[in-house]
């Protein structure tokens, strides 16, 4: 059963890849690359949940053990997946922010070079944002 899990795994990791490089070989659009990429994303996150939760119920000897290693053991994954949504999510924001606020400073430093230091100023903050939720996931993780 864990060798199919693996296989599936595999799978859907690898899936997205073969498809972009067939489809950037081939000279046509990824957008079928992009969805299997989201699908491959989705069935991973519900292969790791089956398999943790599976995997601490079965670890547990007794009733008692069970309960708390269950608890213990949600706890631990939620805790996980709050880590990555910190990162992630705060990821995407810095470099949404990024992309706009470098290219309107490039645009205000060719007018006037004067500009630089506050245009570097405003890029740095948009970068700021990433690095805010990167500490937040520490916390999260080490606390």
């Amino acid at each position: 059963m864990n060798a199919l899990f693996l296989l599936l795994a595999t799978l859907a990791v690898f899936t997205p890849l073969f498809l972009a490089g067939f489809r950037k070989y081939t000279g046509r659009k990824a957008r079928r690359a992009l969805w299997s990429n989201i699908v491959s994303f989705c069935a991973m996150f519900v292969l790791a949940t089956v398999l943790g939760f599976t995997g601490s119920a079965s670890a547990a000897g007794a009733a008692a053990d069970a309960a708390a290693a269950s608890s213990d053991g949600l706890m631990m994954g939620l805790k996980y997946i709050g880590a990555a949504l910190a990162v992630g999510l705060s990821g995407i924001g810095g470099g949404i922010a990024v992309a706009s606020s470098a290219s309107a400073a490039l645009g205000a430093i060719s007018e006037n070079d004067k500009a630089f230091g506050k245009a570097l100023i405003f890029v740095g903050l948009a970068e700021g944002v990433a690095l805010y939720g990167l500490i937040v996931a520490l916390l999260l993780l080490f606390t």
